[in-house]
């Protein structure tokens, strides 16, 4: 599978814990990185067939109708399956009929949409400005239509969220009937709003209630949990995703993107400056086997379902056991063997890290 990842890094607004490569929407701005987006794409792409294309940020939804427009002619120059998955983020405060209509002309079939939290207090902290009956309408209007494969984004242990406001926020996301989830425990991460604060994160034992009640909650209404942040109703598992835990290639566009080609993984410029004037790498790292297998190792048990031992060795022309001391693990039943692959015991997916520092 080979993906491309195109990043659209501005915003009307900074959410007060965002630490991605963002900055203020400014027309003049947009319009010349846009051109450079199609110089590099143009510079970098081969002609292969991608199987997703994913448009982030930022807000892509917060570019002009015309930039808009602009963005997808530059995209026209790739070759597509024919069942494609173009992915789109969203603000729903962006989300109209015209932009639907853009959208929906140009291929686009799964939207991705930060909502965050339904609380009042959670949502001041943020910095996100919506309510239920908003984001209601809006996804109304999306399934209307066309937009039925939608994603939408769930943030807890948020600083002076409870389990009760967890469980509240959890039926809300439920009545909104949409086939995926993607779950994120608040990181507070350097230079954002939250950081600079001094927020401290919630205590540890919490976390963990929060994101069994999730687990628990989302498994009991359909949802099929497939990897460790994301629930998905069955058919509807982001592909673009599972490109970067299968360890597959893709490209990265725009600002600070990443990409892996060939053995390679690169890291796009964060200087705007360097950006607009072509400069786009800032490193390359071709990858020894090893680094290689590691990778494939840390991702691949990001899955629910695990790693096929089968496809390791027929990747890397090794046994998995023969790289890494699974035995230990295994016995321990961090680590679990069935039908050919090897996944991390469900009970334990929340101290996945700890399991993986034993491996690598």
């Amino acid at each position: 599978m080979l993906s491309a990842y195109i990043h659209i890094p501005f915003c009307k607004t900074i959410c007060s814990y965002c630490d991605f490569c963002k900055m203020f929407y400014n027309p003049k701005l947009v319009n010349q990185y846009l051109d450079s987006l199609n110089e590099e794409i143009k510079t970098k792409y081969n002609n292969e067939e991608l199987s997703t294309i994913y448009i982030g940020g930022g807000t892509p939804s917060c570019l002009a109708i015309s930039q808009l427009k602009y963005l997808f002619k530059i995209l026209e120059i790739f070759q597509k399956k024919p069942d494609c998955e173009i992915t789109f983020e969203c603000n729903v405060n962006d989300i109209d009929i015209e932009l639907l209509e853009i959208l929906r002309v140009n291929g686009v079939n799964r939207l991705s949409i930060g909502i965050q939290s339904f609380d009042s207090k959670n949502l001041e902290l943020l910095n996100r400005h919506h309510t239920f009956a908003d984001v209601e309408k809006k996804i109304t209007m999306c399934k209307n239509m066309g937009f039925f494969n939608i994603n939408l984004d769930l943030m807890y242990a948020l600083p002076e969220q409870n389990l009760t406001t967890l469980k509240k926020d959890l039926n809300l996301f439920l009545k909104l009937d949409v086939p995926h989830i993607s779950t994120y425990s608040l990181m507070i991460e350097e230079n954002t709003l939250l950081k600079i604060k001094n927020t401290q994160p919630i205590d540890e034992q919490l976390d963990y209630k929060m994101y069994e009640t999730i687990r628990k909650k989302l498994k009991n209404n359909g949802y099929i949990h497939y990897e460790v942040s994301n629930f998905a109703k069955a058919g509807f598992e982001s592909k673009h995703n599972l490109t970067y835990w299968n360890n597959d290639y893709y490209y990265g566009f725009g600002l600070a993107a990443c990409g892996y080609t060939h053995g390679m993984r690169y890291e796009n410029t964060k200087n705007l400056t360097k950006y607009l004037k072509h400069d786009y790498i800032k490193e390359e790292n071709i990858l020894s086997k090893q680094e290689e297998m590691d990778n494939e190792l840390m991702l691949g048990l990001r899955k629910i379902k695990g790693i096929n031992l089968e496809h390791f060795f027929n990747k890397f022309d090794i046994n998995i056991s023969e790289v890494y001391n699974l035995q230990p693990l295994l016995k321990s039943k961090d680590l679990i063997y069935k039908n050919g692959y090897i996944f991390i015991n469900p009970d334990k997916i929340y101290i996945m890290n700890e399991i993986l520092i034993k491996l690598i």
